[in-house]
């Protein structure tokens, strides 16, 4: 059964669990996707209000493509929950390979590296999207219903977690690479992902507080 099937409380538990998976990246996927939808929640309650519609038509068309476009990063967000997870449970069906002989060892260490990347490229998705989202955000707030700006921010914190959360995993799993080119891309790509991300996240909270 996919992670994202199940009941909420089924979720909940399967993490409070001896089971090593599934883990902080699909919390951190989940937490994301969820921060989207907030945002996207405000847009559907904005739309049909007096106010929004008295807007200049290019606001109101900027707008709706923004909500319509962020549904793209959710939906890709609800796969990596179940994504990273496969990814782990790679590495670990890795280091199970048989290591008698030469061969062997040259398969599973051949098996973990692989493993490795692909838990190293899921979060970091989930990161990138994530941040594309939290870059919509301020549209969003500015011209969305001000009785939703609480939305906005829980929305943002959510987006921001999600962010931070995942590049733990990533940051978790370099030391697993051996390409250089390939760790010092991840080292600086991640660390300019949380500035930027930290610094949306710490202005939209302060123009959320002004609405409330």
């Amino acid at each position: 059964m996919k992670l994202i099937d199940m009941k909420v409380i089924e979720f909940i538990n399967e993490v409070d669990s001896k089971a090593v998976t599934p883990g902080g990246g699909s919390v951190s996927a989940l937490a994301s996707s969820i921060g989207v939808a907030l945002i996207r929640m405000v847009g559907h309650v904005s739309v049909n209000k007096k106010k929004f519609k008295a807007l200049n038509t290019d606001i109101q068309e900027k707008y709706n493509s923004i909500i319509e476009n962020i549904e793209t990063i959710k939906n890709e967000l609800i796969e990596l929950v179940d994504k990273d997870t496969d990814a782990f449970n790679l590495i670990m069906a890795a280091y199970k390979l048989p290591k008698e002989t030469t061969d062997e060892k040259a398969l599973r260490k051949q098996a973990i590296l692989e493993g490795t990347i692909e838990a190293i490229k899921v979060p970091y998705r989930v990161a990138e999207i994530s941040l594309l989202a939290l870059k919509e955000i301020n549209y969003v707030l500015e011209h969305g219903n001000i009785n939703a700006a609480s939305d906005i921010g829980v929305g943002a914190i959510m987006l921001y977690a999600g962010i931070e959360g995942s590049l733990l995993n990533v940051k978790i799993n370099l030391p697993g690479l051996v390409d250089e080119e390939m760790i010092n891309f991840y080292n600086a790509n991640s660390k300019k992902i949380l500035t930027d991300s930290k610094l949306l996240k710490e202005i939209i909270i302060e123009k959320v507080k002004t609405k409330l």
